[in-house]
């Protein structure tokens, strides 16, 4: 419930701020007094978008301020939803600055308009009568007899059913359109993974194959080399390891007088060795090497496959291919397995499906049962307000659609007077009984969900006498369960009120402003006196008024 409202430098008002209290808040003035400049302020609470032009002194700034406790309502989960800092006491201020740029807040957090806009329908249902389009939405419609039929529950169960059906059918959606242009790529994908199969890297050296290449490329060249070498190392007669004997020979008669000799003795002799060794394989080598055409042919054919699957990959290494033949393996495996995914989320699909339809069928069958109620209720609340003969028909059709509410579509058909055809209600009832049709659905509402503060913004024009006093009545009865404001120009039913405000103007110093005033009770006898017979209060509306209030 709203418990305060502050405005400042808005429209026609200064500086006010007014308390509201459970109940029913009457608020009366004259036309004129700024009873819509109260509801504009209210407005931008609630989201409205601002307007430069409403401030009343364009040079300072513009404050609204409303203050709600919402700690019976149920709100923690909007808060977090809309990311809003949760409070008992929530506290929600507009600003408009000079420049005309607006500013909202939540319990003092800045917050973006369409935050608000999402948080105000659960604080506050302002309603006039020409304010008709939510009655003849057929969600609206639909929220009423969930309401009737305690759907709430089952409703948030099929909604998350429908969450995770329409989660799951994005997913193979998603899953199809990967296949689609899997299949186009598997081909060419594997192509290029049988092509690096074949290439058997994993046994492929790169490097030994071009050293063999090299080797056998230039056989005769190498066998030549070699020779010579083996000849400079092992000829009789200038050979170096023959040299090198016999410098061995002559240090062998001396090694025996020094340590010094004796290491010159044993490297040499070490020397001798390692060459005898290096001539004995290159000898070995140089027999083993041979002109081999067969084998030349094949090792240049390998290394050039080698070489193009390198190019046409633009990498340089074995390694990096066998890399790509992994990645080719994974793309194409994964392009096989799809169509068992895909068939693994159709089976869960069609599940979820099923079970969001077993959902929609117990909410159609619950909405069947609340229909007769509601029907009823609402003809016997309308009976006094003036159509003795409405009438309603509820058309509750399955569809095959999802919908967030289930699944029926809804046409709600209404007559006001015998002998005349049902119809759409938005074509077929007039203003002042859509007005009336909106005030006895939001009483029977009264009697089955916690409702937010609601604002009648004379939903009883064009009513007078007996149907005004039995509005009146069903007016106060509300106010029982929620708390209720109505702007009312009817004494009838500004009596019924808990509390009574009054909108006036006020001139002073050539500037008109308005003011909200908290009338006392002998203050509201005045004020009610005032709407039975005008300015000048005679003694007989001042007792009719007295006998209203009591």
């Amino acid at each position: 419930m709203i418990t305060s409202l502050a405005i400042k430098n808005y429209a026609l008002i200064e500086d006010i701020r007014v308390d509201f209290n459970e109940g029913l808040t009457i608020i009366t003035g004259e036309t004129g007094a700024g009873k819509s400049i109260l509801l504009g302020a209210l407005a931008l609470v609630l989201g409205k978008r601002a307007d430069i032009s409403s401030v009343k002194d364009a040079s300072k700034k513009c404050v609204i301020e409303g203050c709600f406790s919402i700690k019976n309502y149920g709100l923690q989960t909007v808060f977090d939803e809309n990311d809003l800092d949760y409070e008992p006491q929530t506290i929600i201020r507009r600003e408009i600055l000079p420049g005309g740029k607006s500013r909202a807040f939540v319990n003092d957090t800045p917050v973006a308009l369409t935050q608000l806009q999402a948080l105000a329908p659960h604080l506050i249902d302002v309603h006039s009568q020409h304010e008709t389009l939510e009655i003849v939405s057929e969600n609206f419609q639909m929220e009423v007899i969930d309401a009737l039929a305690g759907n709430d529950a089952l409703l948030k169960s099929y909604q998350a059913q429908l969450a995770n059906f329409k989660s799951i059918s994005e997913e193979l959606s998603a899953l199809k359109f990967q296949k689609e242009n899997a299949l186009k790529e598997l081909d060419y994908n594997s192509f290029l993974y049988n092509e690096l199969q074949q290439a058997d890297l994993g046994k492929l050296n790169q490097q030994d194959l071009e050293e063999t290449f090299e080797t056998l490329n230039n056989a005769e060249a190498i066998q030549e080399a070699l020779s010579n070498v083996n000849n400079i190392l092992d000829d009789e007669q200038i050979g170096s390891l023959q040299t090198a004997k016999e410098a061995r020979i002559v240090l062998g008669r001396i090694k025996e007088y020094s340590k010094t000799f004796e290491d010159f003795w044993q490297r040499l002799n070490s020397a001798i060795i390692e060459i005898e060794d290096i001539s004995s394989e290159i000898g070995t080598t140089t027999e083993k090497i041979e002109a081999d055409p067969e084998m030349l042919s094949n090792v240049n054919e390998r290394l050039q496959a080698l070489y193009k699957l390198q190019q046409k990959h633009s990498v340089s290494t074995v390694s990096e291919l066998i890399e790509i033949e992994k990645e080719l393996a994974e793309k194409v495996n994964t392009t096989l397995g799809l169509d068992d995914q895909i068939e693994n989320l159709e089976k869960e699909k069609t599940e979820l499906r099923e079970t969001a339809l077993k959902s929609a069928d117990i909410l159609h069958a619950k909405r069947e049962e609340a229909i007769p109620v509601l029907k009823e209720k609402l003809e016997k609340t309308l009976f006094p307000l003036g159509l003795p003969n409405a009438r309603f028909q509820f058309e509750l059709s399955p569809s095959e659609d999802f919908k967030t509410n289930g699944t029926d579509t809804l046409q709600l058909l209404f007559t006001a007077n015998k002998g005349l055809a049902f119809g759409p209600l938005k074509k077929v009832a007039s203003g002042g009984e859509m007005s009336r049709i909106m005030l006895a659905i939001k009483a029977v509402l009264a009697e089955y969900k916690k409702l937010p503060t609601i604002v009648f913004d004379e939903i009883d024009t064009g009513v007078s006498g007996e149907i005004a006093n039995k509005m009146a009545g069903i007016l106060h009865q509300m106010s029982k369960t929620l708390q209720l404001l109505s702007i009312t120009h009817l004494p009838q039913i500004a009596a019924k009120g808990d509390h009574h405000i009054k909108v006036y103007k006020e001139d002073r110093n050539d500037l008109t402003t308005t003011h909200l005033m908290v009338l006392s009770e002998e203050e509201r006898i005045f004020e009610i006196a005032q709407m039975l017979g005008g300015k000048n209060v005679s003694e007989a509306a001042i007792a009719n008024a007295k006998e209203l209030l009591n």
